[in-house]
């Protein structure tokens, strides 16, 4: 929509309560759809009476995106860092809004309920609502796996992680929020697990979070989602967040009905009978030894690892934690015990001594306890890197070198502010420190 087109169309009065607001939207060679994402977030906004803006946060666009968002009366940020995460924060950090509300530029979004998004704000009943796009999707505009295995999959491992909270799209993108409160929780991740981060925070933070339902179309241009290498990230980083309620405690209950089902081995050597069958348990027990353990040893290292790059509240132990310093000997102590069980039970067979009712549970004992042996010594002979190398990379705007410092990137403000149009001051913001500096004010006022 054209800033003639802005003024001939009707408009509410501005809404005086209504605080001013910022619609970000990262982009990355959208040149097909950012205009047209541009023109409805500013139309939806101008026909609500709400005082606003709108954010595009180029990611290295190569195409004419830049000068497309620039014509339909966007801000344009420049980001440097690749990644949706990382755009979408640039996006925050720059936004002059108290409420932020950030989308898609590729049209899949209905920019047209940013009013609906931010009712539920303004009345002070949520802190964070989503667009909820799973009723309105369809087969063309959301893939099978993404609708109905994906994104259902990856929302029942959030609401684990963050406490079980009501979210049933939490891989929307189309989302409003009170920027200082977003901004207070520290998010740090950089591509697109970033949705995933915010909410498992939100709901640590005691936000109050809230669903609303909305339209999902067909995308314009090319999808930039990885599916397989998305959804790893995306699963990284829950575990980041959560290795106590997806890795620890899971591997503390298998472990245990392992070692229950391995002294009812040697109580009923024999095995249990189940109706006309006898079940030996110890087939099962050694598979829940060595699954079980090795569970609860990657949960505590990604526990380590979150408290060291600030995921966790928690702080980093000072040297190694007490079970680091523990896993050797009793790697060691297994492998021994599990060699020396496997050994008589060898020497048994070489001498044909028969008469012995616990050579199977024997035998399954031995085999898990060298297994796991096997597994601890190994994470002990490899924690230095597991430990030491960082799994990712956070980068920060104050991070980098004076002499990598990005060049300078203009910025031109565009604000509707119903039902005048105006069109602000052009800033250079420095991409180091973000600090934006008036370099010319334009005082370009349509009325």
């Amino acid at each position: 929509m054209s800033h003639e087109r802005l003024r001939e169309s009707p408009a509410r009065p501005a809404n005086p309560v209504a605080p001013f607001i910022t619609v970000v939207l990262p982009c990355f060679n959208e040149e097909q759809s950012v205009g047209h994402c541009v023109e409805e977030a500013l139309g939806a906004m101008c026909e609500a009476g709400i005082t606003g803006e709108v954010i595009v946060v180029d990611n290295n666009s190569t195409d004419n995106s830049i000068n497309i968002a620039l014509g339909h009366g966007a801000r344009v940020l420049s980001e440097p860092h690749r990644g949706y995460g990382s755009a979408i924060r640039a996006g925050i950090e720059a936004a002059r809004g108290e409420i932020v509300v950030m989308a898609d530029a590729d049209m899949t979004y209905e920019l047209s309920a940013i009013p609906r998004l931010l009712a539920p704000i303004l009345a002070e009943r949520a802190d964070l609502v989503i667009g909820e796009r799973l009723s309105g999707a369809t087969h063309r505009s959301m893939p099978f796996l993404h609708r109905f295995a994906g994104t259902p999959l990856l929302s029942l491992l959030i609401r684990r992680a963050s406490g079980n909270i009501r979210v049933r799209d939490s891989q929307s993108g189309f989302r409003a929020f009170r920027r200082s409160t977003i901004l207070e929780i520290g998010l740090t991740s950089t591509g697109m697990e970033f949705a995933s981060e915010m909410l498992i925070r939100a709901a640590r933070a005691g936000l109050r979070i809230e669903e609303i339902p909305t339209s999902y179309r067909v995308r314009i241009g090319s999808s930039k989602l990885k599916m397989f290498s998305d959804g790893l990230r995306h699963l990284r980083q829950i575990l980041l967040l959560a290795p106590h309620l997806m890795l620890i405690t899971p591997g503390v209950v298998l472990f245990t009905v392992g070692v229950a089902l391995q002294v009812l081995g040697f109580v009923e050597p024999g095995g249990v009978l189940v109706g006309s069958l006898r079940w030996q348990p110890v087939f099962f027990a050694g598979i829940a030894l060595v699954i079980g353990l090795q569970t609860i040893v990657v949960g505590l290292a990604l526990r380590e690892r979150s408290r060291s790059v600030g995921m966790a509240k928690a702080k980093p132990a000072e040297g190694r934690p007490l079970w680091m310093r523990w896993i050797m000997p009793v790697g060691m102590a297994s492998l021994v015990a599990g060699g020396l069980i496997d050994s008589g039970l060898f020497l048994l067979w070489v001498l044909d001594i028969h008469g012995v009712s616990l050579r199977q549970p024997l035998a399954s004992l031995a085999s898990s306890m060298l297994i796991d042996g096997i597994s601890l010594v190994g994470f002990a002979v490899l924690q230095p890197l597991v430990y030491g190398v960082p799994m990712m990379v956070v980068p920060r705007a104050d991070a980098i070198a004076p002499e990598g410092r990005p060049k300078p990137v203009v910025m031109t403000a565009a604000a509707v502010d119903c039902p005048d149009l105006r069109v602000g001051t052009d800033l250079e913001v420095d991409c180091r420190d973000s600090v934006a500096r008036d370099v010319t004010r334009s005082a370009v006022t349509d009325r």
